[in-house]
Formats: structure tokens, C-alpha cells, sequence
């Protein structure tokens, strides 16, 4: 037996017991006191994304919904009765101003041409046998050797012989009008539709004939859309009529509103029922990529440039019925700032009451940054820019 044990020989067993209990305490506070010592470290302060909001003179945009229209636009129809011999075109093709479409046959058409030039050469005929007879008459009457009804007769007939003339000229003119009318050109420069005449048909005018095609112009090319009551009154209404507004086009598959284009006129009243005004704007379509009838999104200024404070849209929270933004003052304390936003810019949002420029505004980890909590502002990696 060892000296240890024959010391604790006859040692109660409770004593033995607190011994026990009181090695294992000592045991665990040593080996805890590192993990308290810790725990007196603070946190580190939480890190939040911002941007400054920015100031930049901006035009309030309103968006409207609109239709594309043609500037010219026409039916083809025949001006004379024929044989349709020839289609110079295929369906949607585009025509320069001039160019052949349509031929009906000129055959009868140039024989009553001809016909009518040589009833105007007997008109000339008689016409100049009148006169001769006239100018002999007048020398006659001096002499008194006719009488002055004589005279009158010549006179009479010399007018009706002049008449004649201008009457077979006339139908000169119309016969060689017909025989144009049997070559149908594009009026205008524009893309045809589909022929709805084939060759060998026999067209007719009148209410009878048949609309061969029809034609629309390209370039340039109007946006008709209606405006509301308070947009005009503020801003086009006191425009002078002269001045060039601009307006801005996207198209349902494009991105934004890419084609540039200007207002070209305003109705003459503002549509009671509905409280808005109809209004064409006017955009280039040399590519042809802008048909009529397609749906557009339209942007039509709303105010004359002017200063505005900028923030990313995403930052804009939404609080029941009220708009929010968490702002990092210079102290890195997040304030809870009740805003009110304007028009969207880009990827910008105009903020008309609750921040001022430069101050820094958290974009992202929103969830870090509770009202009146510290934070770590740290700049987003790129602001996001306006749409110019």
C-alpha cells in the first residue's frame, strides 16, 4: 500500500466526496476561461453595400401606348376598263415613286388615241377653210358688193369651226390620258401588298372595280397615341406650335425606347370622355423595320429639364402603404427615411422628397442594416447610371 493511501485510510467518504467534486471544478474552469475571455470581444460591425444618390437635371418622361401609322397611304385601282396583262411586282415589295405595277391593255386605247388626233386634223381643216372665207367676206363687205348677212354667216361659221377644233384637242387630251391610265405606277415611294388581281381578268371603274393592291409609305412614319388631359395642359399645351419636342419609341420586343423621333402634331380638341387628346409623333424608318399597325411604347416628355436626386430603383422598400430607403449617416448609423419616388431613369429612380444628394443609401444586405443599428458602408462595386 502506498504512503497516499495509507493517509487516506480512515478518511470519511463524504470528505472524499468534496475532494472529488471540488478537482473536477477546478478542472473545468481551467479549461473554460479561454472561451469567456472571448466572449468579452465585441462583434465586428456588419458590412452594407451603398451609393450615393446623385443629382442630375432629368426630363420627366411619362409612357404612353400607342399604334404605328402610315404617313401616305393608298388603294390601287384601275381609271380604265381593260384586259389586266401584267403584274410588274411581288406581293409586300418596295416601290420607288414611279416605278410599274400594273399594265391593262393599251390596244384599244391607242386606237382611239389615233382616232382622235385625226378628227383633229379635219377640225384644223375646216377650221382654216373658215377663215379664208371669213377674210374674203370682210374684204367683200367694204365694197358692198355681199350682204352684211353674208358676213354674219362666215362669222358664225369661222366660231363654230374654232370650237370644233378645241373640242377634237380636248379629245386628244383624253384619249391620251386613257392610254397612260393603262400603265399603273407606285404614286409614292412605299411597300405593295399582295396582288388581289391576277393577269387576264378583265377591270372595270366605277363602283364596280376591284382594288388591285393597296400601297403604304416607309419613311417616315407616325406614332399616334392619346395624351392625357394633365400632361398637355402642363406641358404641350404652352409649347409654341413651332418647337421640337422630342419623343422616344421601343417596340414590344426591344428593351427601353431606342428610336429617337419628334413630335409632328396635335388634334385640334381634347376628347371629352376620356379626358385625353390625341396626339402623332413622327419617327425615320429608312430600314423599313417600322410597320404600320405594330404597337408602340412611347415616351413623351413630361417637364422641362431640371435638377433631381438619383437612387438606384432596388433600394426603394416598401413599408404597408409607404416607401422607404435605409441611409448610413456620417457616423455609420442606418436611419429609416420615408421618400417619395419620382419617374424611373435607367436603372435610377427619381426621389422627389426624402434624400438629398450624396447621401449614402444601402442597396444591398438590407438585412444587415436595421434603423438605427452600425454599419460598415462599403461602396457598391458599379453605380447603376441613368437612362440619358
Amino acid at each position: 500500500m502506498s504512503s497516499f493511501a495509507r493517509r487516506l485510510t480512515g478518511v470519511p467518504a463524504w470528505a472524499l466526496v468534496v475532494l472529488a467534486l471540488a478537482l473536477v471544478a477546478g478542472l473545468i474552469a481551467g479549461t473554460r476561461s479561454p472561451v469567456a475571455e472571448a466572449n468579452n470581444v465585441p462583434a465586428p460591425l456588419p458590412q452594407v453595400q451603398v451609393m450615393n444618390a446623385v443629382s442630375r437635371e432629368v426630363v420627366d418622361w411619362q409612357a404612353y401606348t400607342g399604334r404605328l401609322v402610315a404617313t401616305d397611304t393608298v388603294v390601287i385601282k384601275p381609271l380604265v376598263a381593260g384586259t389586266l396583262v401584267a403584274v410588274h411586282f411581288k406581293d409586300g415589295a418596295l416601290l420607288r415613286k414611279g416605278d410599274l405595277m400594273f399594265e391593262i391593255d393599251p390596244r384599244p386605247y391607242a386606237a382611239a388615241l389615233q382616232q382622235a388626233r385625226a378628227a383633229l386634223v379635219a377640225a384644223r381643216s375646216v377650221n382654216q377653210f373658215a377663215d379664208t372665207e371669213l377674210q374674203r367676206y370682210e374684204r367683200l363687205i367694204n365694197s358692198n358688193a355681199i350682204a352684211k348677212t353674208d358676213l354674219d354667216k362666215r362669222v358664225q361659221a369661222a366660231n363654230e369651226a374654232r370650237a370644233r377644233v378645241d373640242e377634237a384637242q380636248a379629245r386628244v387630251e383624253l384619249a391620251r390620258l386613257d392610254l397612260e391610265h393603262t400603265r399603273i405606277v407606285a404614286p409614292f415611294d412605299g411597300r405593295a401588298s399582295r396582288v388581289e388581281v391576277t393577269p387576264g381578268n378583265i377591270v372595270d371603274v366605277g363602283e364596280r372595280s376591284t382594288a388591285l393592291t393597296n400601297l403604304v409609305s416607309i419613311s417616315p412614319i407616325y406614332a399616334d397615341f392619346d395624351v392625357d388631359e394633365s400632361t398637355f395642359l402642363r406641358y404641350l399645351g404652352a409649347r409654341p406650335s413651332d418647337e421640337a419636342i422630342p419623343v422616344k419609341l421601343g417596340l414590344a420586343h426591344e428593351d427601353g425606347y431606342p428610336r429617337q423621333g419628334s413630335l409632328s402634331s396635335l388634334d385640334n380638341r381634347v376628347d371629352s370622355r376620356s379626358a385625353t387628346i390625341r396626339v402623332r409623333a413622327s419617327f425615320d424608318n429608312g430600314n423599313g423595320e417600322l410597320r404600320p399597325g405594330l404597337f408602340a411604347r412611347v415616351l413623351l416628355p413630361g417637364s422641362a429639364s431640371r435638377p433631381a436626386t438619383l437612387i438606384e430603383d432596388s433600394a426603394i422598400g416598401t413599408d404597408q402603404d409607404k416607401k422607404y430607403v435605409l441611409v448610413v449617416d456620417a457616423q455609420g448609423r442606418v436611419q429609416y427615411r420615408q421618400v417619395k419616388p419620382g419617374i424611373r431613369q435607367g436603372a435610377l429612380r427619381v426621389i422627389d422628397q426624402g434624400v438629398e444628394p450624396d447621401e449614402q443609401v444601402v442597396v444591398s444586405s438590407l438585412h444587415l442594416a436595421t434603423p438605427g443599428s452600425q454599419v460598415i458602408p462599403v461602396r457598391a462595386p458599379a453605380q447603376a447610371q441613368a437612362q440619358q
